[in-house]
């Protein structure tokens, strides 16, 4: 089911439901950086497939949410939608674990989440080139002091994946942004600053994956996430050689397999 949800400040957030009697599990997909929640349905659908349901969402200013194009005033902003789409999976799947998983800047925006929300009633967390750190300076180096409404080039399209056809994909895809705001990297900065302080409230079971080969966000935000994070049960992966969407890479089945595999196994 496709519909508009409205979020704190009555921003229209696209959703697209995906569940049925038979699902064993919940899934929750935040995407990345100038996609959409479209971009996933591979994924999904392999999701399915295992039953697991899945809810899916564009962040605001994406895809098909309301909102100025990619543009947030404050991290927190992001955490909030995140948290509608989580409660509204567990109130409409009460008796159903719920699972989150996010890729890059929506690794980001789960894993703040984990920490935000210690509580909440969700059995775990996923994270695929999640920007926890940034290492690779992809947002920190923003100047300071720029109008927040100004746009960057988006120059990730070569960077996001080995198979080409994907790549080709992206850039031609009329729901990817060809632009960025300077008050999302804003957010994101100060985000991160929040994170490198608040990592240790993150208790949750966690699956850290990330590409060997990912040139936009690095390994070692994950590495380091890993390292200081409070839980107990907690895994990661780095895949030899995948770039930076590990479930779009020629590897994708293995790497979405793991995600299922962990999913099951705490169900």
């Amino acid at each position: 089911m496709q519909t508009m949800i409205r979020s704190f400040d009555g921003t229209q957030l696209f959703l697209n439901t995906e569940t049925t009697d038979s699902d064993k599990a919940i899934c929750v997909m935040v995407h990345g950086l100038c996609e959409h929640q479209g971009r996933y349905d591979y994924m999904a659908e392999t999701l399915h497939y295992c039953q697991i349901g899945t809810y899916r969402f564009d962040h605001r200013g994406h895809g098909k949410s309301e909102g100025e194009r990619t543009f947030y005033n404050n991290y927190e902003e992001m955490l909030k939608d995140v948290d509608l789409i989580v409660s509204t999976a567990i109130e409409e799947n009460p008796q159903k674990p719920i699972f989150l998983l996010g890729h890059s800047m929506g690794g980001f925006a789960v894993s703040l989440y984990g920490a935000k929300y210690p509580d909440k009633k969700i059995k775990g967390i996923i994270t695929s080139g999640g920007l926890t750190k940034d290492n690779f300076k992809l947002i920190s180096e923003v100047p300071k002091d720029q109008d927040p409404h100004g746009l960057l080039p988006n120059q990730l399209g070569s960077g996001v994946c080995s198979v080409q056809s994907v790549v080709e994909d992206y850039e031609k895809d009329p729901l990817n942004t060809k632009t960025f705001t300077i008050g999302l990297c804003y957010a994101i900065q100060n985000g991160i600053k929040w994170f490198t302080r608040a990592k240790r409230k993150f208790n949750y079971p966690v699956l850290i994956l990330h590409g060997e080969k990912d040139g936009l966000v690095s390994p070692v935000d994950s590495l380091q996430f890993f390292e200081k994070i409070a839980s107990k049960d907690k895994q990661i992966k780095i895949y030899g050689g995948l770039f930076h969407e590990i479930f779009n890479e020629y590897a994708k089945d293995e790497t979405i397999g793991d995600v299922i595999n962990w999913i099951h196994r705490r169900i």
